[in-house]
């Protein structure tokens, strides 16, 4: 089986070489053909263009940043819709977008033959190159088993959770969470700090705590340095959080948090972590 992957950004890259040193053989294709170069050192093989990609793959991976890169990517004029020999295919996209856009893609793909599968990923850069990611699927039951094994190389769980759509909402949903939980826990640490608690006192109080998680003693090096090196970029659960906003979530936390994320944002902390929210909110005092 040929494997095709697109999109070789901070998350693309090392999932791609998990499943070459599972095995498989890798096609790369990038638009920013630099990007390529890690893989190539490692085994994958190189593409001239997208359409060549999609000629010469079995599956087809595509990660790429948002729903204007996935349309293009699908869609475009150049897109892997408009390649010769597409039909029968199966594209697997890993990309958080919006339910709307999957399915959208998904429709779209049926019309010339090309089976979809929409399973974006939970999990930042580390779970990446460990293959510990959660990976939800949205599409075809016998699809989804037909990617499985594949999957399997890339996270620590992959769920089929319903039609096409199904995975990008579920993504969605749980980095609305995502969201709120940095938010609170920064909240948290800035009210200890106003009554005397250390930070990293508070910080092991929460670790010990009913809602100590990995994600938050993760994050405690980069609190505890006021030093945030992108793994999940605040940019990035900017728009999470408005597409959520956008597929219907109106609750006041993730009301609350969008807002605070956005203005991040627009302070300039958009390639921070996003556990930069901290350095934002303590701004605000």
């Amino acid at each position: 089986m040929k494997i095709g992957w697109i999109g070789l950004g901070n998350m693309g890259v090392p999932m791609a070489s998990n499943l070459l040193q599972a095995g498989y053989e890798l096609y790369v294709w990038n638009r920013t053909p630099e990007r390529t170069v890690a893989l190539l050192e490692k085994g994958a093989k190189n593409t001239d263009s997208l359409a060549h990609l999609v000629e010469i793959c079995d599956v087809l991976f595509t990660m790429v940043s948002d729903d204007a890169a996935v349309k293009e990517i699908y869609t475009g004029s150049q897109g892997i819709l408009s390649a010769s020999g597409v039909q029968g295919k199966l594209a697997v996209d890993m990309s958080t977008i919006s339910p709307e856009t999957s399915r959208l893609i998904a429709e779209q793909s049926k019309r010339v033959g090309l089976r979809f599968l929409d399973a974006p990923v939970s999990g930042s850069v580390g779970p990446a190159k460990e293959a510990t990611l959660v990976i939800m699927a949205g599409g075809e039951q016998q699809d989804f088993e037909e990617a499985k094994p594949m999957l399997d190389k890339l996270g620590k769980i992959a769920l089929h959770l319903g039609p096409n759509g199904a995975g990008t909402s579920a993504k969605l949903a749980i980095n609305l969470l995502l969201g709120i939980t940095v938010q609170g826990v920064s909240e948290t640490i800035l009210f200890a700090r106003s009554l005397g608690i250390g930070t990293e006192q508070m910080l092991q109080i929460i670790s010990e705590s009913a809602v100590g998680t990995p994600l938050i003693r993760g994050k405690a090096p980069s609190i505890l340095a006021d030093d945030y090196p992108a793994a999940f970029a605040l940019k990035h659960m900017t728009k999470d959080l408005r597409l959520a906003r956008e597929a219907g979530v109106a609750t006041p936390l993730a009301e609350s948090a969008e807002a605070s994320y956005r203005h991040a944002l627009e302070n300039g902390m958009g390639d921070l972590d996003l556990m930069a929210i901290l350095r934002y909110l303590s701004n605000q005092k």
